[in-house]
């Protein structure tokens, strides 16, 4: 069998109905990360050839969003690029998000990202526009719901996926492979994933991307502490757990000694948010483990991609990698195929 020939730097070497409908080279989506996904590891991203979501969340206010907004399209230099649209359970938690839709489509952005219930009124909003939408969820029954409500794609996180993956149970190659019979849009597969030969089989299920957050979460772009960073390259993959399980609504976290101390409140009867305080609030992981490089304090979301994640380096390197065991992975599978003749 001939050696594979290396596509042009510039040149899809993975065509899919998600890199289509992105227009993006490469079938890799960096999902939302709160606090995180701002300007410049979006930025990266979109400019390695991916797409990525900002988190207007992640920004005091408007005024804050848009600038965010303003600055990332400079640096992508008109590649498109997503803004992520979370849904919380409480309601007072979504008064801006048509405003974050409205000030999104006025700035140019026509692909989002959108996690939580009931998204079929945010689809309608983004698609009277021109928008596109993913919906993202962690049950098979969910995604065809969004499929149902207008949904352009669908992305399937397995409980591997770091940050809060859901009570589903299931992990991402399972969900996938259930869901695919039944769903008409593309699919996205999201949980755990950090390597090419995990892209290249994802594809060779019927994925038509994966979705990745932890496995970049040592490149330069982001904005954490060189410290934290560097702890995370020296993690195992088993240094990710979950956390607030009796809360019935877990996160998937850092092992370090907030979880420890987590769990000792737990097995004395806590089992609400509320219960934990400050220990439960992402904003204690962003000003002690992101600005100043204290692994050990807040809940820091990690999924065990973390176990791939083995150096800081830029994004670009990252993606370079990546694409590069993908396309070994794929080469690997057609050979087995000449092999057996077919």
């Amino acid at each position: 069998m001939k050696a594979p020939v290396a596509p042009a730097p510039d040149a899809p070497v993975f065509r899919t109905r998600i890199t289509e409908l992105f227009g993006i080279r490469h079938p890799v989506l960096g999902g939302g990360l709160m606090w995180l996904s701002d300007a410049r590891y979006v930025a990266a991203l979109v400019n390695a050839g991916a797409m990525a979501f900002m988190t207007p969340r992640s920004y005091p206010d408007l005024a804050a969003f848009r600038q965010a907004l303003r600055d990332c399209a400079e640096q992508t230099q008109g590649r498109p690029f997503g803004v992520n649209l979370t849904q919380s359970r409480r309601a007072s938690e979504n008064a801006w998000m048509h405003a974050w839709i409205d000030l999104a489509l006025e700035q140019g952005v026509r692909h989002f990202e959108t996690v939580g219930p009931s998204p079929g009124a945010l689809f309608d909003r983004i698609h009277a526009r021109g928008g596109i939408v993913i919906h993202k969820s962690a049950f098979v029954e969910h995604a065809l719901k969004a499929q149902e409500a207008g949904a352009d794609a669908v992305a399937l996180v397995g409980t591997e996926a770091g940050g809060h993956p859901g009570t589903n149970e299931l992990p991402a190659f399972v969900l996938g492979a259930l869901a695919l019979p039944r769903l008409r849009v593309p699919l996205a597969l999201g949980g755990g994933i950090g390597s090419g030969r995990q892209l290249a089989a994802a594809l060779a299920l019927g994925a038509d991307a994966v979705l990745m957050g932890t496995r970049f979460l040592v490149c330069d772009e982001v904005w954490a502490h060189d410290d934290y960073k560097r702890h995370l390259a020296a993690q195992p993959a088993e240094s990710s757990t979950l956390a607030l399980r009796s809360t019935g609504n877990p996160w998937r976290v850092l092992h370090n000694a907030t979880v420890r101390e987590t769990r000792r409140m737990e097995s004395a009867g806590a089992n609400q948010y509320a219960d934990f305080g400050t220990l439960a609030t992402g904003r204690l992981g962003r000003d002690r483990g992101y600005a100043e490089g204290d692994w050990d304090t807040g809940l820091l979301s990690m999924g065990p991609a973390v176990g791939f994640a083995d150096a800081v380096e830029p994004v670009h390197r990252v993606m370079d990698r990546l694409m590069a065991d993908a396309m070994q992975g794929s080469v690997r599978l057609a050979a087995l195929m000449s092999a057996a003749g077919a």
